[in-house]
């Protein structure tokens, strides 16, 4: 058993996805995690899933993990901090600003609260779909605030750090803007695009190939949660949409006529433009560096994706990326295997000498 940082025991409320591979990562570790839920139903799957245990008379937290919905943290919030004068209250709500707003409108003592929000999740959730190793190597970020001591939020930086989490430092309103840029826009915009669908003769959706699933992918995500996180960060998203309008109107603009002069030109910048943005996303390890792709035909049989790997990893090439297609009424599926540039001809050469089908 890996040794913790923290001492214990911590009292995480909230035994959905997120609560629930909290107590399994500490428990892992070895500390005592004590578990509630307004769901006694979730809470005795996540007690049998061996996420923690029930509270007792006498218990006594060092942390408490708040993984309750954006619309009643901040009340959920301030009862654990009146309940457990003694301990340290943090909360992995989406938002930040809203709830310690809302706290110190009630007068709680946010100088034993700090914000924090880990970016990691599943597209199922509930305590079934918990992992011990949900948070390992994402960012998770904590919300600092005049009110708490650094050594305070110490152990808020432990539980981020024995998760195998990425710990970042940011204040409420740089966070609430950071996520409404790479999440609650883009979950906006997904959205929308999405509804096009719902209409959409079968014809055109027989068509659709990974760009769109892509584009798509989280529109399938709950409505009641994102009207809260859109409700709790409205204006920075609103913000953020209305310069997207103005992008979408300048394209829309060069398309009224594609073939009057300059027209060609606009459009070609806006694309560029949106290269340039590709172009900043941090990669594999937060490196720039791009890398090369190429498309492997695979048959639809079990077996086949194992085996691909393998050879490759036999053939000394470390890929960098993956990415699953399946062809529309066709038993083979693709896959986009990306590496680094100087290894794509070589490997290439070596997969199709092994009978595997190079796309393109």
């Amino acid at each position: 058993m890996v040794e913790s940082r923290l001492i214990g025991p911590v009292r995480v409320v909230g035994a959905g996805l997120l609560g629930t591979s909290i107590g399994l990562g500490l428990r892992n570790r070895g500390i005592d995690v004590i578990l509630a839920d307004a769901s006694p139903t979730n809470l005795s799957i996540a007690v049998d899933y061996g996420a923690g245990r029930v509270g007792a008379p006498g218990d006594a937290p060092q942390l408490i993990v708040v993984c309750v919905p954006p619309d009643v943290t901040a009340e959920i919030v301030a009862r654990e901090l009146e309940a457990f004068p003694n301990a340290i209250v943090t909360d992995v709500a989406s938002v930040k600003l809203a709830p310690l707003a809302e706290l110190r409108a009630r007068g709680a003592d946010v100088s034993r609260y700090i914000g924090s929000h880990p970016l990691a999740g599943r597209e199922r959730g509930g305590p079934l779909a918990g992992r011990a190793d949900l948070f390992v190597g994402r960012p998770w970020v904590v919300a600092a605030h005049d009110a708490i001591s650094y050594q305070q939020a110490t152990a808020i930086d432990d539980l981020i750090l024995d998760l195998g989490a990425i710990l970042v430092e940011m204040t409420p309103e740089e966070h609430d803007r950071g996520v409404a840029l790479i999440s609650h826009v883009p979950q906006v915009v997904s959205t929308i695009m999405a509804r096009r669908l719902t209409d959409a003769p079968g014809s055109a959706l027989n068509l659709a190939g990974q760009g769109l699933r892509d584009v798509t992918r989280v529109a399938a995500s709950d409505p009641e949660l994102w009207v809260q996180i859109l409700g709790a960060n409205a204006q920075p998203v609103r913000d953020i949409l209305l310069a997207y309008r103005e992008d979408l109107d300048r394209f829309i603009d060069a398309l009224a006529e594609p073939t009057a002069p300059g027209a060609r030109r606009k459009v070609a910048e806006e694309l560029s433009g949106g290269n340039a943005g590709v172009a900043r996303l941090p990669g594999k390890h937060g490196q720039d560096r791009r890398f090369a792709s190429f498309i492997v035909m695979i048959d639809d049989r079990p077996g086949q994706i194992a085996q691909l790997l393998n050879e490759i990893g036999q053939l000394g090439v470390n890929m960098e990326d993956l990415r699953l297609e399946h062809s529309p009424g066709a038993q083979i599926g693709l896959a986009e295997i990306s590496v680094l540039p100087e290894a794509v001809f070589r490997l290439t050469e070596e997969l199709a000498a092994r009978g595997w089908r190079i796309a393109g």
